[in-house]
């Protein structure tokens, strides 16, 4: 019995370890993160470092930019999304070769852009001219359509 009461002491001792250590780490990575809230989910948290989600916008900056009329290209994803962990890695590099500003929604924080956007799947990519919707697509693409839809629809 004594063994017993043991062993589970250091089980409850590593994982309170754990907790520690995720937390911690979490807070971390929340102390500059572009969102208007530190409450994320962990798939946000998550990808917070990752170098193909720093063009983040907030529904209100987004909302003024498509209003301004000014040309805006936005990306509605999910950190959840296996399609959109496919695409985004794919599209944020073509999108800075060929010097395109690609704003990115995170649509498992702010879900009211599902209905507000008119989001049936993800990962959807929008471009808006004077405050309309001019082209979309929906679903994983390849990096050649990607190229096209920014030659035939951003950058004509």
């Amino acid at each position: 019995m004594k063994k017993l009461l043991i062993i589970a002491g250091i089980v409850i001792v590593i994982f309170a370890g754990i907790v520690f250590l995720t937390n911690q780490a979490n807070d971390e990575k929340l102390a500059n993160n572009p969102y208007d809230t530190e409450d994320l989910e962990q798939a946000t948290i998550d990808q917070l470092d990752d170098e193909n989600y720093q063009n983040i916008v907030l529904p209100a900056d987004l909302e003024e930019q498509i209003a301004s009329g000014e040309p805006t290209t936005v990306y509605f994803f999910s950190p959840t999304c296996q399609y959109c962990q496919q695409t985004t890695p794919v599209l944020m590099p073509v999108a800075e070769d060929m010097d395109v500003d690609v704003l990115q929604y995170n649509l498992l924080e702010y879900d009211q852009g599902w209905q507000q956007h008119t989001v049936d799947s993800t990962p959807t990519l929008v471009h808006y001219d004077n405050g309309e919707e001019v082209s979309r697509w929906v679903g994983a693409q390849p990096k050649e359509n990607i190229e096209q839809f920014f030659t035939d629809v951003v950058k004509k």
